[in-house]
């Protein structure tokens, strides 16, 4: 499992090749896996390596963002298949759960030129 540390309390982490389908039968070891992890900081799964998720696995994400949430932090998974990103979609956890935000870098500061009154 590749992490990156972003902020003080932010972790990316990558979801690991075992976890190839997100389904009953690994549901209860991935979040075993990640809830000592959202109890901690805020939490951010890149899922590039998901190809399928069943109701077990939609399941194992909505315990995941539970228990961040009574810790008092955040949750969510980027950079997910088209296939799993439609099932989110269909049971409307696409808005709460996936983020784009995290694929990318953060944007460049504005350049911002004064010019001093005539």
């Amino acid at each position: 499992m590749n992490t990156i540390l972003t902020h003080a309390r932010d972790l990316h982490v990558t979801a690991p090749a075992e976890f190839l389908e997100l389904v009953r039968g690994n549901d209860q070891r991935f979040i075993d896996q990640f809830c000592p992890l959202v109890t901690e900081c805020n939490l951010i799964i890149d899922m590039t390596v998901v190809q399928r998720i069943d109701a077990a696995g939609i399941a194992a994400l909505i315990s995941l963002y539970g228990c961040a949430r009574e810790a008092g932090n955040t949750f969510h998974v980027t950079r997910v298949n088209p296939r799993v990103e439609e099932i989110l979609q269909l049971v409307g956890l696409d808005h709460i759960l996936v983020t784009s935000d995290a694929a990318r870098p953060a944007a460049p500061s504005p350049v911002r030129m004064e010019c001093p009154a005539a």
